[in-house]
């Protein structure tokens, strides 16, 4: 699934010192990983104005293409940046339909079984936007991980590897990150938190 790691290391170094044609060497060996992952988060939401994975891999090259500054140190940091424009199309995307599906009977697709609260294309999703920046203030590696197993499609090894954790320390720190943004997104245990 995944290409050399120090190939794609060196394609974003040249990006960065102002190489565009890096780009474009780039895109081609992550192009077939990203496009798996938007096929996965089109098949889960089906109905009227489903997106197309096609176009949300382009959507996603496009917002790439146009950073101004390709600051990323190596491959962990621009999958990782790869996962967060991923979640913000999903978002827009759940934005632009909400008002479609106010007062419709919404389909109950889950963003993935470990997250089964959040509905792709829901409300939910769109506070979990918001929750997982607040996870970033308290822990960025937990929004990291978060990002790249449920909007990346990575699967918990290949995350403990691109990260460069063991396993358990990746199974770990998820299962606080999701029990944390549950807790954070739902209403009856805001207004009544355990006492620790």
């Amino acid at each position: 699934m995944e290409t050399e790691p120090g190939e794609i290391t060196l394609l974003l170094a040249k990006w960065k010192a102002g190489e565009p044609e890096a780009f474009e060497q780039l895109v081609p060996l992550v192009y077939s990983h990203l496009r798996e992952v938007a096929a996965t988060y089109i098949r889960r939401e089906k109905g009227p104005g489903t997106m197309q994975a096609t176009s949300l891999v382009h959507d996603l090259y496009l917002r790439l293409r146009n950073q101004k500054k390709a600051d990323w140190g190596d491959r962990v940091h621009f999958y990782t940046f790869c996962a967060k424009v991923m979640r913000m199309i999903l978002i827009d995307h759940a934005r632009g339909h909400q008002a479609q599906r106010h007062g419709g009977a919404a389909q109950h697709i889950p963003l993935s079984e470990d997250l089964a609260w959040v509905e792709i294309g829901s409300p939910e999703l769109i506070e979990l936007d918001g929750a997982l920046e607040a996870l970033g203030q308290v822990d960025a590696t937990m929004t990291q991980l978060i990002d790249l197993r449920y909007f990346l499609g990575y699967t918990a090894e290949e995350t403990a590897n691109l990260m460069n954790l063991s396993k358990a320390t990746v199974d770990r720190h998820l299962n606080f990150a999701k029990a944390w943004l549950f807790r954070r997104m739902n209403p009856v245990l805001r207004k009544h938190p355990r006492k620790a």
